[in-house]
């Protein structure tokens, strides 16, 4: 009988095509774990943004932008991650 958690457009996939799936499932969960690792660190550089932006002159604020950098860099991997890993019905893969 057919695996019927797997879903209908890849019940009839060649070894390759199954393979080339799977590596995109995993680089989508390396963009998680990148993106989640990122809003951490911005999480804990936020603490240094807020003290620049207050005592910095002028537009010279290299810790506001580095956050900035970081919460959109996050951002941008997740939603990677997540369109990477579309069609995994798991919630861990390893």
């Amino acid at each position: 009988m057919a695996n019927m958690l797997i879903p209908m457009e890849e019940r009839h996939l060649t070894p390759e095509q199954v393979d080339q799936i799977d590596r995109r499932r995993r680089r989508g969960q390396l963009l998680l774990v990148i993106g989640f690792q990122t809003f951490l660190v911005g999480t804990l550089v936020t603490l240094w943004s807020g003290q620049d932006l207050t005592y910095s002159p002028g537009w010279i604020h290299p810790m506001a932008y580095w956050n900035a950098f970081l919460y959109l860099t996050s951002l941008v991997c997740f939603v990677a991650g997540i369109r990477l890993r579309r069609g995994l019905n798991e919630f861990f893969s390893y």
